[in-house]
């Protein structure tokens, strides 16, 4: 019976890997229920990660490509954290993310606001959806200050 288990976690394993990338922390906390033994699950990730199939490379680029568009580097490095990925493979992934930060965060605003804030309240309100969104304090007001030189794009074209 053990060796069905044990093909049934592995199974679960690759199901889950074939979904999306998953980190090591993130497998082990799925697994663990229909484990015997936490040993048993440290094993058959040892085996992954030997045969190429669990990556932290892997689970760290995925994670920054989705998170990138709606999401500042301190939230990104945050649920890195949160995933356990090792400062090693997450620095280079966060220094590549801060080199287009202004970029990401502006393009982030314009899809939620598209016109510069009218008085205080609306410019606390759009610096607070930045915040939440782990731009730091000079990006945000880099980009309220460009939203407010910049006229937005016109749908029409004209």
């Amino acid at each position: 019976m053990a060796a069905g288990r044990d093909l049934s976690l592995r199974g679960r394993a690759l199901k889950l890997l074939s979904l999306r990338e998953q980190s090591r922390s993130e497998l082990m906390r799925k697994l663990a229920p229909h484990a015997e033994s936490p040993e048993q699950v440290q094993a058959l990730l040892d085996d992954l990660q030997r045969a190429g199939l669990l990556s932290e490379q892997r689970f760290g680029e995925s994670l920054v490509r989705r998170r990138a568009s709606r999401y500042g580097r301190r939230f990104i490095e945050h649920e890195l954290g949160e995933h356990k990925v090792a400062a090693e493979v997450a620095a280079p992934l966060l220094r590549e993310l801060a080199g287009d930060e202004r970029s990401r965060a502006l393009a982030l605003w314009r899809r939620r606001f598209r016109a510069p804030p009218a008085d205080l309240a609306e410019r606390a309100r759009q610096h607070r959806f930045l915040a939440q969104r782990g731009f730091d304090g000079e990006t945000i007001a880099w980009v309220l200050r460009e939203a407010a030189r910049t006229p937005p794009d016109d749908p029409e074209g004209g």
